[in-house]
């Protein structure tokens, strides 16, 4: 994949995510010519890879809007989008398209901010696109054209997978899922780690067990086309360890109503911090 665009590219801030994306971008063929930057105090690797590519930095918004560019990726911290869009409201036009990362801003939120009909995109991605091995679900604005959506498209694919929804109450369920997701399958991954302590092995080996086997099973997952309940079958022998086990985890009370409840906390309080 090779991206093209028809006008410069802006992310307004350098953080862990809008570095994981600025890197995915030139590794697929973006021109660091076409990319500004805007960000006070980028991440220190990301400040670093900025001043290798020559890229360009904290352009003021003037010069930006005479650059006509074709879009704009908003990559800060939801606490600080009241301070940094409505500097950037020049910038708003039919020719270039918004992507905001912002957790819990909505489309409204940012029109408020912004002013103007523009045309928008709100994305979740999630940690794993530091990898590039990402997912992003994203909900279009109706002003949003067929090509700006395939730009999005080709914009997020940079870092991992790409999804998208045609409500945009969705991307709360969807940050449930898969935008805090990450961190479900890090404290499984402690769980695990720690079962293994409680019979006996050490620390150190019950930890490398636990990372093996959660970042294997993933990769099955990755790279296999049978579903996850077909890979948990094909390990599973009636009346054998992991049967036993799975009694456990499958039984009332279980893994299952536990993960339910989990994600609908995680839904609820994206509603929360949306408002």
């Amino acid at each position: 994949m090779t991206i093209n665009l028809h006008g410069p590219l802006v992310l307004v801030g350098a953080g862990k995510m809008g570095g994981a994306m600025l890197s995915g971008w030139l590794a697929n063929g973006l021109a660091p010519k076409d990319i500004f930057v805007r960000d006070p105090s980028p991440a220190p690797e990301v400040a670093r890879l900025i001043a290798e590519k020559g890229i360009s930095l904290n352009f003021s918004a003037a010069d930006l809007a005479a650059r006509k560019p074709a879009v704009v990726v908003l990559a800060v911290k939801p606490q600080l989008m009241g301070d940094v869009l409505p500097v950037l409201a020049e910038l708003v036009s039919p020719d270039t398209l918004f992507i905001s990362i912002a957790a819990g801003t909505s489309l409204f939120r940012l029109k408020e901010l912004l002013g103007g009909e523009m045309r928008a995109v709100r994305a979740m991605p999630n940690t794993p696109a530091a990898v590039s091995r990402g997912m992003t679900v994203c909900f279009a604005n109706p002003l949003v054209t067929a090509q700006q959506r395939n730009i999005a498209d080709m914009l997020l694919q940079a870092v991992g997978d790409v999804g998208w929804v045609e409500s945009e109450p969705l991307i709360d369920a969807v940050t449930a899922i898969s935008g805090s997701g990450p961190a479900y399958v890090f404290y499984l991954t402690e769980c695990l780690a720690a079962a293994g302590e409680a019979l006996g092995l050490t620390p150190e080996l019950s930890m490398q067990l636990a990372r093996a086997t959660v970042s294997g099973a993933g990769e099955m997952l990755h790279q296999l086309p049978d579903d996850a309940a077909t890979l948990r079958k094909n390990v599973t022998s009636p009346g054998g360890t992991t049967a036993a086990a799975l009694d456990v985890l499958m039984g009332e009370g279980g893994l299952s109503p536990l993960m339910r409840r989990a994600a609908v906390a995680a839904r609820d309080r994206a509603r929360e911090l949306g408002k």
